[in-house]
């Protein structure tokens, strides 16, 4: 698994930061966000394998396969006790990570989660992603179109089937610990009506709606995330020893 990772000296007793891409593309566009978390917490993006500069198994990996590659990566690097972020598709797996190794995670934040519910399905999710691209920075559909070429047009589709057929929404009551889930206000894939629901589905969950974010608000709204995810963190991760490893590279094999 490839994986950027931040250098800035930060506090001994901040957590280590993950942050999960979405569905095709890889952690490049979580850039603009985590450059503004980099000054406060260790920040790790790594590309899922099968995507960005990550190797490409022979068959596509469902929501289980995925959480199960981030958290032999993570248990290799001994991040135990992170916050994890994940970002659209990427709720999906780190949820399903969280509920199946609570071990690893202190705390996570969903941003912008997919799939809502109520358009679980390839027609309504193709009509609420496209009204979602026209609105966004034509830099993130470029950014998008790189990854997309990173990956192949079957690993798309089969990965694109198990999204959908994975139901978020059942694994949301059995994780325990705090989360925060984020929107932006004009996301047509997320919408804030199924992001309420989300967190209140949570044991320990609260909602932040980003003031016209889109549904990338890691690349579209860094700042006003960057500044949420700061707000909830310094209520919810106390003075604690994490496990923090001393960087290797950019690039690690697991």
């Amino acid at each position: 698994m490839f994986y950027r990772i931040s250098l800035d000296p930060v506090p001994a007793e901040q957590p280590p930061l993950v942050l999960v891409h979405g569905y095709i593309v890889s952690g490049r566009y979580l850039l603009p966000t985590a450059r503004l978390l980099a000054p406060y917490y260790r920040v790790y993006v790594p590309d899922l394998p099968g995507f960005g500069n990550s190797g490409k198994p022979a068959r596509a990996l469902n929501v289980t396969d995925l959480a199960d590659a981030l958290a032999a990566w993570m248990q290799q690097l001994g991040l135990q006790r992170a916050v994890v972020l994940g970002q659209s598709f990427g709720c999906q797996v780190v949820t399903d990570l969280a509920a199946r190794h609570p071990e690893l995670v202190r705390s996570e934040i969903l941003v912008d989660p997919t799939v809502n519910p109520h358009a679980q399905n390839f027609f309504l999710l193709a009509i609420s992603w496209a009204a979602a691209m026209l609105q966004e920075p034509p830099s993130l559909i470029w950014t998008c179109f790189q990854s997309l070429l990173q990956t192949s047009l079957w690993r798309s589709i089969r990965t694109m089937q198990f999204m959908l057929a994975d139901h978020i929404a059942d694994r949301l009551p059995a994780i325990r610990i705090p989360v925060l889930v984020v929107c932006g206000s004009r996301d047509t894939i997320a919408p804030q009506q199924w992001c309420e629901e989300a967190a209140a589905l949570l044991p320990d969950g609260e909602l932040a709606v980003i003031k016209g974010g889109i549904h990338a608000t890691n690349y579209d709204s860094p700042a006003a995330l960057a500044q949420v995810i700061r707000s909830f963190l310094a209520r919810v991760c106390l003075p604690a020893t994490f496990t923090t490893p001393v960087p290797e590279g950019e690039k690690h094999k697991t």
